[in-house]
């Protein structure tokens, strides 16, 4: 099994702002530092090269990030001990706190990847349900034999 991660977050201005300029420009260079990451497998990604321009949500505000990992580690690595970290560090400028849900992983068979529709239930199961094998976060312990 593989871990599948899904995060959206709701911009302030929109992706063609000034504001958002810092974060567009860094988009390629993250999302190489995550293709290239131990334990990367997957991500969604548009002829842009990421995922910016794909609508899951009537809000042209909420974009969504998803990718495949081997493992919650290798995810983890990434996300809090690359370079990744810097532009996280820098969300407020560009992204408005949530309210609801913006984060969700769940297990998925390898060879097997999450569709946004998919990625937009485990997020609405999750702010419905709560923690569960089917929907969780950083937070939880859950592995594949939970399920």
């Amino acid at each position: 099994m593989h871990l599948a991660q899904v995060n959206i977050a709701k911009m302030k201005p929109p992706i063609d702002s000034p504001i958002m300029a810092d974060f567009v420009n860094n988009l390629d260079s993250i999302n190489a530092i995550a293709d290239k990451s131990k334990g990367f497998v997957w991500r969604l990604k548009d002829e842009e090269d990421n995922a910016t321009a794909i609508k899951i949500f009537d809000n042209d505000y909420l974009i969504i990030n998803m990718s495949v990992w081997e493992n919650a580690t290798s995810l983890k690595e990434y996300v809090y001990n690359s370079m990744h970290v810097e532009v996280l560090k820098r969300k407020k400028e560009w992204f408005d706190k949530m309210e609801d849900m913006h984060m969700a992983l769940w297990y998925v068979k390898e060879g097997i990847f999450p569709t946004p529709s998919e990625a937009k239930e485990r997020l609405e199961y999750l702010q419905t349900n709560g923690e569960t094998p089917y929907a969780f976060s950083f937070k939880s312990k859950f592995k594949p034999e939970d399920l």
